[in-house]
């Protein structure tokens, strides 16, 4: 299924979820309004937002308040990016220019500033301790992760569970406080709570694991992201530490010096290596698994049309191309 008809339950919501981002991306000052929309309009999935919806629809919620939670979640990933391609110096991303390429560094960095405060002014307004708690605790969580991230980059010597950890609190978090935030909403007990959240982080996981796929196997066109930007940032993903792990010491070596001095010079020579050892389909094996893990946690769901779209949701995280 494409991801317009998994969002089929959630369409009405997912534009009125909009229109609240419009109205929140409101500023005085005009640079703010230019980048945050820049970032904010120029495509992407709205996993996060969408997970928040459909596991509040789940849960049988009606009301308001996951709109302006779903729009909250939205401008906290958003503020991640901003900050994460500073860092990573990246000039593309969604097949367009990055707010940082476009308007500079200082911009992108203080805009992301304006994105979390903004979030946590809204978040406020839905008048939950519980919610606060659990959007506040992501956001730390997740900052960690970046920062376990940049000591990672050009360290040939992490292994699969620091690699997995920097998933888990870089990416996963989002997608399990977004999936946890319905059940919330929708006043699950503590144990399906929980449920949802392990739901959100297994499928986040997922979901980071084929970007790290597609990073060595998509079409550009398709993905918007130059293939091999991992690499040229020095990034050790689950691929990379196959190779360095399973080929042969040419290959270990070849790796492992990649990644201590960045670039894409031993790109086509190192892609050769991920091909020849299969680590493509290893590291979508560890996201099929994750998935798997992911549907377990949502046996607790009553039947409905957005239980449905969750479970497809775990599909489409592993076998997308793009």
């Amino acid at each position: 299924m494409s991801l317009q008809q998994i969002y089929s339950p959630i369409a009405a919501d997912m534009l009125a979820m909009d229109g609240v981002i419009r109205d929140r991306l409101h500023s005085d000052v005009v640079l703010v309004r230019q980048v945050a929309e820049y970032i904010i309009h120029s495509g992407g999935k709205r996993m996060r937002p969408a997970l928040l919806l459909l596991t509040a629809g789940a849960m049988g919620y009606r009301g308001s308040h996951h709109l302006v939670l779903a729009a909250v979640v939205e401008f906290i990933h958003t503020a991640t990016l901003l900050h994460d391609d500073v860092v990573d110096e990246s000039d593309l991303r969604r097949g367009h220019q990055t707010a940082n390429a476009m308007f500079g560094n200082a911009a992108s960095v203080l805009v992301g500033d304006f994105l979390y405060s903004r979030a946590f002014q809204m978040m406020v307004t839905v008048g939950s301790m519980r919610v606060m708690e659990v959007l506040a605790d992501a956001t730390n969580v997740i900052a960690e992760g970046e920062v376990l991230q940049l000591l990672n980059c050009h360290n040939a010597d992490v292994g699969i569970d620091d690699y997995l950890r920097v998933i888990r609190f870089k990416t996963a978090k989002l997608f399990e406080a977004a999936s946890r935030l319905g059940g919330i909403l929708g006043n699950a007990d503590r144990a399906l709570e929980d449920g949802l959240a392990n739901f959100g982080m297994h499928i986040g996981t997922a979901f980071q694991l084929i970007d790290d796929v597609l990073d060595y196997s998509a079409d550009e066109a398709e993905t918007g992201k130059h293939v091999g930007d991992d690499l040229a940032e020095g990034k050790p993903t689950l691929p990379l530490i196959h190779v360095m792990q399973h080929g042969s010491t040419k290959q270990a070596e070849l790796v492992r010096q990649a990644i201590v001095d960045g670039g894409r010079e031993a790109f086509p020579a190192i892609l050769d290596a991920i091909r020849a050892t299969g680590a493509l389909d290893v590291t979508r094996e560890y996201a099929s698994r994750e998935a798997s893990l992911a549907r377990g946690f949502l046996t607790g769901l009553p039947p409905s049309i957005f239980k449905d779209a969750l479970l497809e949701l775990c599909a489409f995280a592993v076998d997308r191309a793009y």
